[in-house]
């Protein structure tokens, strides 16, 4: 697709005051300021992305950390229940010494001598000395697992205090990036109509050249057109959220970033999928692009720091960045890396 006239202009424009206001504003290190409207975007759209690389990577410290809190849940109920049964058997021990103790602790061949049934005698010696035995056997054995549940339980909460500390720095990291993209958002709030209409149809001209060179390859005359069950219900939940606001670390029902919105379209569609872009990209099956068909995952940028949902004719639905809201767009309109298929 040919740039228009008014399109090589708009890249020409020249900004000083915005950029000088956006180099301080941001207190980048020490680089060449850039000189144009498009660098300025360029610029925005580098913290956008550092954002939700930040974003996703906090997202996945909560998940490590959900995780590792219900294994140490379950070991420490383990423990418990250990416990509880390493009391009983001892109970029921003592009960058995203080009634032999009552019953004078003859041993088993003087009650064979005395009583009236020498073989009854002799069955109840028998089962009494394979009872205890088991029994000592049985609380050796429960004595043994006790202490290595409650090491590994140990074990377990020492990692989850570890996860817990990354999360913390995550969210520390993601706060700074934070205040970046405030200061951001700020400075794009003051420019002028005529400037924010500017970076407007850059991106979107951006965007159109990017479809434009994806579908010249001819991309669409592979791609399918037909989707299970599963993928429609994805596809159906992701479009009724069309027009909510992104927002880090959300996944509904008000509000998402990209991953919240895939995860809880196929979540709605009855798949678990992962909750990050990298961890879907990690772990769900991946197809060839020639394959895609709607409702699969398109995992863009080389970091997989984002994803959307392939809604079929070339076209995605995601959750694009701050102070934006959830959308459809070209699919082709970002770096692609790959494709998964939650229901494969």
């Amino acid at each position: 697709m040919k740039r228009t006239p008014r399109a090589r202009g708009l890249r020409m424009a020249t900004t000083a005051a915005l950029v000088c206001a956006l180099t301080a504003s941001l207190q980048q290190p020490a680089v060449a300021e850039p000189a144009t409207l498009p660098a300025v975007r360029a610029q925005l759209e580098e913290l956008y992305h550092d954002a939700e690389v930040a974003t996703e990577k906090y997202n996945a410290a909560g998940e490590k950390v959900t995780r590792q809190a219900e294994r140490v849940r379950l070991l420490q109920t383990r423990v418990g229940v250990t416990k509880r049964k390493l009391a009983r058997l001892a109970s029921q021990a003592g009960a058995a010494a203080r009634s032999q103790y009552r019953g004078g602790g003859l041993p088993a061949e003087v009650q064979f001598v005395l009583t009236h049934d020498p073989e009854h005698a002799l069955d109840n010696a028998s089962l009494t000395a394979r009872v205890h035995s088991g029994t000592r056997r049985l609380m050796t054995t429960l004595a043994d697992a006790h202490d290595e549940l409650r090491g590994l339980s140990d074990d377990a909460s020492d990692e989850l205090e570890r996860l817990r500390g990354n999360r913390r720095a995550m969210a520390s990291h993601r706060k700074t990036v934070q205040r970046r993209i405030d200061t951001a958002r700020s400075l794009e709030s003051r420019l002028a109509v005529e400037q924010r209409r500017q970076l407007d149809e850059l991106e979107q001209q951006d965007a159109a050249d990017a479809q434009a060179q994806w579908v010249s390859t001819g991309i669409l005359d592979h791609l399918g057109t037909e989707t299970g069950a599963a993928g429609r219900k994805a596809l159906d939940y992701a479009t009724r959220q069309l027009g909510e606001p992104y927002v880090w670390g959300a996944e509904g029902p008000d509000s998402f970033d990209c991953s919240g919105l895939t995860s809880q379209a196929w979540l709605a569609a009855g798949v678990t999928i992962p909750r990050t872009s990298q961890e879907q990209w990690r772990l769900l099956q991946r197809v060839p692009l020639e394959s895609m068909r709607p409702g699969d995952l398109i995992i863009y940028h080389a970091d997989a720091s984002h994803v959307a949902l392939y809604i079929g004719a070339g076209d995605m639905i995601h959750a694009p960045r701050p102070g934006r809201t959830v959308t459809v767009a070209p699919a082709g309109s970002m770096e692609i890396l790959g494709v998964v298929r939650p229901d494969a």
